[in-house]
């Protein structure tokens, strides 16, 4: 009997200590239950969403009884209370209150409002946001948003959102959200109303899923936020566009927002903009708290027109060439005198769709993929290394049969170069590095940082889908390892070019040019590290110009 007893008391314990709370979201005013609602603890990460009848549970294990409970829901009134009391509700039902409505006719004539997109609007598959609901629960129940600052007041007709991927065999639940700013951070959401939708892969056309909000009559002024949130597991996972240099942002559910100084996700808003409307002060159509870094500029541009070239699809001119774990695709244009092109990280032979045509006229230009970049595959599990790139470069010259080759390499293209100088001497005629680096250090600090936080973020993320971004990241992080006497070692002529705004500091490139014996240097006015995008006509008349120097 005392045993039983013993046990009858423990159960208890046990029961009293129990913090899963379960119930019902309801809508008081109709009675009826609110689906996909976010519950959550003030200034913590864990929470969980309600099913579509909107049926809950809640852990609240090791907080304290004192936190506040948060529900916000467009068009309710926003729901706290303490764990303690909210626990009263176990098993019963949880009502919203809806908001007043007060809605105000907006009358502007048609013809001072004019159409503009503002926002992210890149489509790049190397720069990534992830969605994988399998890999990492918490980050795929968060939320990611971008900030926007319009001078006259406008209004949202779409939200466009580029996605690079989509894989699902369900349809993909996610809500957006519009949120005022806060000493620059979102704060609440205006919206009056949700706005949820149930993604397909046929809803998205040609990469981007537009979402039509007229409708929602969502105007704006000053700096907000358009936010959005996957609500409910699939199987599959998503990847959305991101641009690299930009700031998003993101939280788990009601912690605190967070900045991804790495990139932003690629989202953008079509708006109508009322020119009649008084300007506010200190305000843009996007905003990055970054821009003041002077390497930082907007290349979507450019990388829109070279996704949308021949350049590196182009199966007349393209071979692949089989290596051991690497199937290496490279295109031939032109006649003439070899000229490799080595793109950067992340990218891929489209990088110089400005240059090739110009090149091409004069040499004989092979442009190539880097393995595991672009169309190469690669199938090993190992670290990326410069050295190893450049074997496959001389790999690929054996392949062709040319004794000396003519190497441009940009960024880690032209690490890869000096790397190839130093191995294989006798196989280089001629070098152009553009934004090249001898060691890690020689990259400004502020990337360094944030390369090394979305290394951070990958490596939370399921290893084996993020391998190959986390390898491009490693390797930029660790190498290359040029010391002053390797590079005082090399015996080609080498040309070294880098942008004033380059994120390779100033004085590494002068230090790289310094030491090669004969190197020399040019620098790009008013130019980031995107000089082939930038300075393309400049750039195209400086490679030829080396090149044809002393024949």
């Amino acid at each position: 009997m005392k045993k039983l007893s013993v046990l009858f008391l423990i159960l208890t314990v046990s029961a009293f200590n129990a913090q899963v709370i379960s119930g019902t979201i309801i809508s008081k005013n109709e009675n009826q239950p609110v689906p996909y609602v976010k519950i959550g603890v003030e200034k913590e990460t864990n929470g969980t969403i309600s099913d579509g009848k909107g049926n809950f549970a809640i852990d609240f294990t090791g907080l304290n009884p004192q936190q506040k409970v948060k529900i916000e829901v467009p068009g309710y009134e926003l729901y706290e209370e303490a764990i303690q009391d909210f626990k009263k509700h176990d098993q019963q039902k949880v009502f919203l209150n809806e908001k007043t409505k007060t809605i105000k006719e907006i009358a502007i004539k048609p013809k001072k409002l004019v159409d503009k997109n503002w926002g992210v609007t890149t489509k790049s598959k190397s720069v990534l946001y992830f969605v994988n609901p399998a890999g990492d629960k918490a980050r795929f129940l968060g939320e990611t948003a971008l900030e926007f600052n319009t001078k006259k007041r406008s209004k949202i007709k779409n939200i466009n959102l580029n996605i690079a991927r989509y894989i699902s065999t369900e349809p993909v639940l996610m809500r957006y959200s519009i949120y005022s700013e806060k000493d620059g951070y979102p704060d609440k959401n205006i919206l009056n109303e949700e706005i949820t939708v149930e993604l397909t892969e046929d809803m998205i056309k040609d990469g981007t899923y537009r979402l039509d909000v007229n409708d929602y009559n969502i105007w704006v002024k000053g700096k907000f936020f358009v936010g959005i949130q996957f609500l409910k597991a699939f199987n599959g996972s998503i990847k959305i566009s991101a641009a690299l240099f930009k700031t998003g942002f993101i939280r788990e559910f009601y912690g605190d927002w967070k900045k991804m100084s790495i990139a932003a996700p690629a989202i953008n808003i079509d708006v109508k903009v009322d020119k009649s409307g008084k300007d506010i002060q200190d305000a843009g159509v996007y905003a990055d708290d970054d821009i003041s870094q002077s390497w930082i500029t907007d290349n979507s541009k450019n990388i829109e027109e070279a996704n949308q070239s021949i350049y590196g699809k182009n199966d007349s001119a393209g071979k692949y060439l089989k290596l051991k774990d690497t199937d290496l695709y490279y295109e031939v244009y032109g006649e003439g005198k070899p000229l490799v092109l080595l793109h950067g990280n992340s990218g891929s032979i489209k990088d110089f769709y400005k240059q090739i045509p110009v090149l091409s006229k004069q040499y004989k230009v092979i442009a190539v993929d880097t393995r595991g970049q672009g169309r190469s595959k690669d199938t090993s599990k190992k670290d990326f290394t410069y050295k190893l790139f450049a074997d496959d470069v001389k790999a690929l010259a054996d392949n062709l049969k040319l004794d000396k080759i003519n190497i441009v390499g940009w960024s880690d293209g032209g690490n890869t170069g000096l790397e190839f100088a130093l191995k294989y001497p006798d196989r280089l005629n001629k070098l152009i590095t553009i934004g090249a680096n001898a060691f890690p250090e020689g990259v400004e600090d502020k990337l360094i940082e944030r390369f090394t936080n979305q290394m951070k973020q990958l490596n939370d993320i399921a290893a084996k889908e993020t391998l190959g971004e986390r390898r491009l990241l490693k390797i930029m992080l660790t190498e290359p390892n040029i010391s002053k006497n390797d590079l005082n070692k090399i015996k080609s002529p080498v040309l070294v070019i880098a942008g004033d705004r380059d994120v390779i500091k100033t004085d590494h490139t002068e230090f790289i040019s310094q030491q090669i014996p004969n190197a020399e240097k040019k620098i790009y006015n008013d130019t980031t590290h995107m000089v082939p995008y930038e300075k393309p006509d400049q750039l195209n008349a400086d490679i030829l110009s080396f090149l044809e120097k002393n024949k």
